[in-house]
């Protein structure tokens, strides 16, 4: 079992959320199918298996609790577990710039860019699919371990400004891209 891959992951969806939506105290709930859970803990997802990693979160992020959704669970955070993610998210830089310049609706190549500026150890491959142009992660997983599908979208006035959506990798090989 790997307990500190979810909670990472936890902790980093939350920072994603606060940096989009704001720190507002509250708990948050996040949905994650069970493939995922899957692929985090690198075990079959039980009931004793959630209760457990609960219990080793619990000092960090208070008492999790779970709900089954259709193909996976809901994970609810309590308010001091996203106070704790907002109290220590300093190492975060890369999400910073990253959300705050899709929020500035940038276009492509800018957000390219900060991808090549955050590790010259960057892969960025054009994947051209129905749904996303590019695909760009760190394969030393510096600063982040996520597979980041770039798409474009027009405006309407015509131009065009860059969005992503964040993967672990099992999860992008999965869906075949």
């Amino acid at each position: 079992m790997n307990f500190k891959r979810l909670e990472k992951n936890l902790c980093d969806n939350i920072y994603e959320a606060q940096l989009k939506l704001g720190y507002d105290k509250c708990p948050m709930s996040l949905n994650y199918t069970e493939t995922s859970l899957k692929h985090l803990l690198e075990t079959e997802v039980t009931e004793k298996v959630l209760t457990e990693f609960a219990d080793e979160v619990e000092n960090r992020l208070g008492r999790l609790t779970f709900r089954p959704i259709k193909n996976g669970f809901c994970i609810t955070i309590p308010a001091e577990g996203t106070e704790y993610v907002h109290n220590s998210s300093d190492d975060r830089s890369f999400m910073k710039s990253l959300v705050s310049a899709v929020a500035g609706h940038c276009s492509t190549e800018p957000l390219l860019e900060l991808f090549r500026n955050a590790s010259a150890d960057v892969i960025i491959r054009e994947i051209k699919n129905e749904e996303f142009r590019y695909l760009a992660y760190f394969p030393d997983s510096v600063p982040d371990e996520y597979y980041y599908c770039i798409s474009e979208e027009e405006e309407i006035d015509g131009s065009v400004h860059a969005s992503y959506h964040r993967f672990i990798r099992e999860d992008y090989e999965d869906f075949g891209f």
